[in-house]
This record gives structure tokens, C-alpha cells and sequence, in this order.
């Protein structure tokens, strides 16, 4: 009894130590200096301070922050790798369970998720791990002894992969580890889903991106580009090819307008729209590619979600002398994460809260040339939870805009439930899941992410992937 006693002494001293130690920032770029550039804001850690991030870990027997995690990363197991310098063997570990470990490192909202779980989160901060996490994929990319994980023999059963997203490329990676003949097909000429065409160079640098997918490559996975589920081929036909299972990772990129007057005028667009141009076309760097953009000097942006974020953001390094945000809630109720929201106040966005347009001017040319706006207070919680805006009579008052983005949402593309028979979908267009596995209304096709949940966070449809590609496995092992 006596050594026990001493052991949980320990322990409680070792804890103690772990919480006094801060934890560490990381450096970025001056946000002066930022806003006229599109490269990656913060740097990442160095191996020093990786190190001293990973030893605040106490490595708990249960660890909760697993928990957290839609992909079930060892969490306590990658950082303890750290904490002794072993860089190499911590990626390695990652990618056992993620295929994507540097996009999740820099874009999952870990203060939600694993963060949120850590012991050390109760007293005080939680552990960096998604700090920690890019550092090590990073690492290995950098040193370039970038390992293949163990992929088993081939069964010679193929699997069909609609959309190279977050979902798709996730599923993609644990079937071809499982020993299947898996394709990917991608509608649009680059893989990577809302990772090349949503999230702007400066939060997520497409070389990341594109390396994540050579991984998947080295893996064996085949992708094929400029390929429309639906239009080049059907789900039917891929079937009558040899596919035995089809998984549906399309996403839900579809743009949704408010429906206001003046919503056709010239200068207006949708979020998807204005930030495909620029982060998979590269507008941002015209006329060395080839794709035009406007560059207003008042940019309002509609929203408050990570989307938003994004787009107003981008603006103010197009050039944007004013750049707002136009939100009809509050800071408080906004989506986007907060480090997001902190990263824009810093870069000089304007936040005008409680406020919702509900006309757009225009001059005779056919240019919008202002928005006009409704104040708002709260109301009573909607089925969201958050406090419902109610327009405030008489607070009519116009912006002057030269370029507006709406980022208030998106909704399901139509074209794969359209054009296969006896695929069930609900009232938004969105295909229904039976469960978790992902499983539809049609035997052997199954899917995931957007396209099943709306609009959700990237590590939720990796989430989606992985237990979609157990559950395939399950059915054609005993098919």
C-alpha cells in the first residue's frame, strides 16, 4: 500500500508541474504585413517548443481527448513521440488512424473536439494537439522520409470513391490500408474537395493539400479528375464496370442566396463562387492565372461562419479598403472559430453585429452600389439554441458597397440522387444515412459528410469516412 501511495503522490506532482508550464504559443506573420500577402498565417511550431508543448501532456491512463476525436487519433501516443523527439515515429502514428494529419493540424476545430476534453483544460489550458499534430506531419513532410503506412494484400474487391473531399479521401486511405482496389472520381480538375476550393493558401497552403494526396497515391488509391458522378457516368453504370460498393462524398456545394431585391445585381456573389476563383483558380495571383476576380475597395460579406471568415479575409488581400462583416446575431452566437474571428479583428475587419440586409441598390449600369440594412435585437433560443434575431422597426440605413459575398449557407447539388434510382433523400435534398455506417437506401452504396449532415466541419466528414469504410469492409467481406 505504502508504494502505491507513492506513485499517486507522484503522479499528482507531475500534474501539478504540467499545468504551471504555459502553453505555447505559436509565432505568425504580423497581421499588417499579412493582409498583403496569401501566405499561411501562422508558422508552426519549432522542434523546441514542440517539445515542451508535448512534456505538458501527463498521459492519462483514460485518456478523454480520444474521445473527442472523430477519427480516433492516439492522441496520447503521438505526443508522448514528441516529448522524446522522435518526430518520425509520431507521424507514423498519426497516420494509422488520419490520412490527412497536416490538414487536420491546421483546419479542425480542435478547442470543440479532442482540446476540449483534455484533463489539463479543466484548471487551466488544454494540450496544443492540433499544434502538435501539424508539427509532426509537417515534419516528415519536410524531411522528406515521408513513410508509407502497411497496406494488405490485394482482395481484388473495388470500391468507387464519388468526390476526392474530406470524406472521400479519408475512406479512400482506409480501404486501400484494407487491401481494396479503390478509385476516386473528382468533378472538378484538382483533389481535395472544399480543402482547394474553400479554404483560402493563407489558413491552408494547397501544397499541404497536395501532398496529403500523394500519400493516398503511394497507397495505391486511384483518382480521376474532371469526372462527374452523374454525368460522366452514373452510380448504375459504375456498378456494371465491377465496383461493388460505391461511397458518395460529394459535399453539399450548392450556393444559397437570401432572396432579397437587387440580389441580381453585378458585384454580388456567392460565397462558393467568389472563393473557388480565387483559391482553386487562383485568381488571387491574375494575371499570371488566367481567372479574373474583382477586387472592391467596401466589400461586405454576409455571415458568421468559418466561410465568411474566409471570404472577408480574402478581400482584405485583394485589396479591400473596408472590409465588414454582417451578421445578424452576435459575437457571441457567431459559428466560426474563434481563433478565425480573432484573426480578422487583427487584420482590421469590421464586425457589424445585430444587422441583416434586406435590399440591394444598384446604379444604372447594373453595379451594386449599396446594401441596405435592418438593425436586430435577440429574441427568445431557436432550435439552434442560439437567440433569434427580430428586426428592429424603423432602423433602416444603407452601406456603401461596391462588392458583396453571401456566406450564409449551402445546400445539397442534385445531380447524383437525380440520376440514381432508388436513392432516398430528405426535404433539403440531402441522401439519407441509415446510421452511422452510412449506409442508404441501396444496397452497396453508402455515404458521408455535406452531402449527408449540410454543412459541417472537415473532421466530421473524415469522421463520416472512416466509419463508412468499416462498414463496406464488414459488407463485402461477407459478400
Amino acid at each position: 500500500m505504502k508504494n502505491i501511495g507513492v506513485d499517486v503522490m507522484e503522479t499528482k506532482e507531475t500534474k501539478e508541474k504540467k499545468e504551471k508550464v504555459p502553453r505555447q504559443k505559436m509565432p505568425e506573420q504580423d497581421p499588417k504585413k499579412r493582409i498583403q500577402n496569401f501566405e499561411e498565417v501562422p508558422f508552426g511550431y519549432t522542434e523546441e517548443t514542440a517539445i515542451i508543448e508535448a512534456k505538458r501532456c501527463i498521459q492519462c491512463k483514460k485518456p478523454a481527448c480520444i474521445a473527442g476525436c472523430p477519427v480516433d487519433v492516439k492522441i496520447p501516443e503521438f505526443i508522448k513521440e514528441i516529448a522524446e523527439g522522435n518526430f518520425i515515429e509520431s507521424a507514423k502514428v498519426l497516420k494509422e488512424t488520419n490520412s490527412l494529419p497536416a490538414v487536420c493540424g491546421r483546419v479542425c476545430p480542435q478547442e470543440d473536439q479532442c482540446e476540449k476534453t483534455c484533463i489539463l483544460g479543466k484548471k487551466g489550458e488544454p494540450v496544443a494537439i492540433g499544434r502538435l499534430e501539424r508539427f509532426a506531419a509537417d515534419y516528415e513532410r519536410k524531411s522528406g522520409k515521408v513513410s508509407v503506412p502497411a497496406v494488405a494484400k490485394s482482395n481484388g474487391k473495388k470500391v468507387a470513391i464519388a468526390g476526392a473531399g474530406p470524406s472521400g479521401l479519408t475512406i479512400a486511405g482506409d480501404l486501400a490500408k484494407l487491401g481494396y482496389d479503390v478509385t476516386i472520381f473528382e468533378a472538378l480538375h484538382k483533389s481535395g474537395g472544399v480543402l482547394v476550393y474553400g479554404i483560402p493558401e493563407f489558413r491552408l497552403p494547397k501544397a499541404i493539400v497536395e501532398a496529403e494526396v500523394e500519400g493516398l497515391r503511394n497507397l495505391g488509391v486511384k483518382i480521376e479528375t474532371n469526372y462527374v458522378i452523374g454525368r460522366t457516368k452514373t452510380i448504375d453504370e459504375l456498378f456494371e464496370e465491377g465496383f461493388q460498393a460505391v461511397f458518395i462524398g460529394v459535399g453539399a456545394g450548392a450556393p444559397v442566396f437570401m432572396n432579397i431585391p437587387g440580389e441580381n445585381l453585378i458585384g454580388i456573389y456567392s460565397a462558393n463562387e467568389y472563393l473557388t476563383r480565387s483559391n482553386l483558380m487562383k485568381a488571387y495571383r491574375f494575371p499570371e492565372y488566367d481567372t479574373p476576380i474583382v477586387r472592391g475597395k467596401r466589400v461586405a460579406v454576409i455571415g458568421g461562419g468559418n466561410v465568411a471568415m474566409d471570404s472577408v479575409r480574402t478581400a482584405l488581400r485583394l485589396g479591400a479598403e473596408r472590409a465588414m462583416i454582417i451578421y445578424r446575431r452576435t459575437e457571441v452566437e457567431m459559428p466560426a472559430r474563434k481563433e478565425e474571428v480573432h484573426h480578422a479583428q487583427e487584420e482590421g475587419v469590421e464586425f457589424l453585429m445585430l444587422t441583416a440586409p434586406v435590399e440591394y441598390i444598384g446604379n444604372k449600369d447594373g453595379w451594386v452600389t449599396g446594401m441596405k440594412c435592418l438593425k436586430m435585437e435577440l429574441g427568445e433560443p431557436d432550435a439552434s439554441g442560439r437567440r433569434s434575431p427580430k428586426p428592429i422597426k424603423g432602423s433602416e440605413y444603407v452601406i456603401d458597397v461596391d462588392t458583396v459575398v453571401v456566406a450564409v449557407g449551402t445546400v445539397a447539388n442534385p445531380i447524383v440522387p437525380a440520376t440514381t434510382k432508388g436513392l432516398e433523400v430528405n426535404k433539403w435534398g440531402y441522401i439519407v444515412a441509415k446510421d452511422e455506417s452510412g449506409l442508404t437506401s441501396r444496397e452497396g452504396i453508402y455515404a458521408g459528410g455535406d452531402i449527408v449532415t449540410g454543412a459541417a466541419t472537415v473532421i466530421l466528414a473524415m469522421g463520416a469516412g472512416r466509419k463508412a469504410a468499416n462498414a463496406i469492409h464488414e459488407y463485402l467481406s461477407k459478400k
